[in-house]
């Protein structure tokens, strides 16, 4: 039977490369133990249970056996991945709000560290001090490249301003 399917894919370019033993890859490395074959016969493990809101695609029928989350999804950012989970993962309706999701989340733990009387050092915490420390030109040409955009932007809107 195996015989038999091999021959229905023969047509696939590189198809059955990693058939024959001899010609394994991985040789050096690899201490072939058997257990590749004995991967199909394996036990599904128990479904955690799901004590917060999960989202997962839709090509899968229900949430993977295993899952982590901390945090359902909350807020403007959750309704955005709530709704960018109702697409296909080959789409970009599902990856591009997923990202704005991303952003929205930042600005939403900032107002929540706020509302808690929690004064974020988003420096430390975006790692301008190892930045500094170990990349400091960098540092110092995006201070300078953005200190010249800014003072270019006001300049602009200035004499914008001014010719009215």
């Amino acid at each position: 039977m195996e015989n038999n399917a091999s021959n229905n894919y023969a047509h696939i370019k590189g198809w059955g490369v990693d058939a024959d033993p001899e010609n394994e890859p991985t040789y050096p490395m690899k201490h072939y133990t058997g257990d590749d074959h004995r991967r199909l016969n394996w036990e599904r493990p128990m479904q955690q249970l799901e004590n917060v809101e999960v989202l997962h695609s839709i090509e899968r029928p229900t949430v993977s056996a295993v899952f982590g989350t901390s945090f359902p999804p909350s807020g403007l950012s959750g309704v955005i991945r709530r709704k960018a989970f109702k697409y296909s993962e080959s789409s970009f309706n599902h990856w591009l709000p997923l990202l704005l999701a991303d952003r929205i989340n930042v600005v939403e733990g900032f107002l929540d560290d706020l509302r808690r009387g929690h004064i974020p050092n988003i420096f430390a915490e975006k790692g301008a001090n190892a930045a500094w420390k170990h990349d400091r030109k960098r540092v110092v040409t995006k201070l300078i490249v953005g200190a010249v955009l800014t003072a270019g932007i006001a300049t602009a809107l200035w004499a914008k301003k001014r010719g009215k």
